[in-house]
């Protein structure tokens, strides 16, 4: 027997429609204005980013890959075009197992000079159309959806702090 439907009302709808379009089109502007303004796509950004933030600025390529809910796979692929680019090199992981991500200096360099204008649309498209107030609302829904989500980390991977750029 399968179960009947549970349909989302009028205001639900609403509700879950409004946020999937504003999330696409922030997406697609803030990915936008990144490419245009350093060459960096939004996928690049992430990887630099971790990495920045990471202690020595390396990870390990499968924890990278977890922290930014990618397939190893998928991870791969893109490393070797940033690789090409000489935006991270890849080497060997320490412990002798693995591979670790490591920031290069252009990659370093890439990051600092994208970030300010990065930074400036994520508060021109987002953060400051936005009061105080509803900020917190965000900050609070935002980890009540996450907390929803969240499944057992079979990698080990544990998320670093923010610090750097964003």
């Amino acid at each position: 027997m399968t179960a009947k439907p549970h349909w989302l009302t009028e205001a639900e709808q609403q509700a879950w429609k409004g946020y999937r379009l504003m999330t696409r089109q922030l997406e697609a502007r803030l990915a936008r204005e990144l490419s245009q303004g350093s060459g960096l796509s939004m996928q690049d950004y992430d990887v630099l980013s971790a990495l920045t933030d990471a202690p020595d600025r390396r990870w390990c390529a499968k924890d990278l890959a977890a922290h930014l809910l990618w397939s190893p796979s998928r991870l791969s692929h893109h490393l070797d075009r940033m690789q090409r680019r000489e935006l991270v090199n890849r080497v060997g992981c320490p412990q002798g197992r693995g591979t670790d991500v490591v920031l290069t200096p252009e990659g370093l360099a890439a990051i600092k000079a994208a970030a300010p204008a990065h930074v400036a649309a994520v508060r021109d498209t987002f953060i400051d159309r936005l009061t105080a107030e509803e900020l917190a609302t965000l900050t609070r829904l935002s980890a009540t959806v996450v907390e929803g989500l969240h499944e057992p980390d079979q990698t080990g991977a544990q998320p670093l702090p923010t610090r750097g750029p964003t």
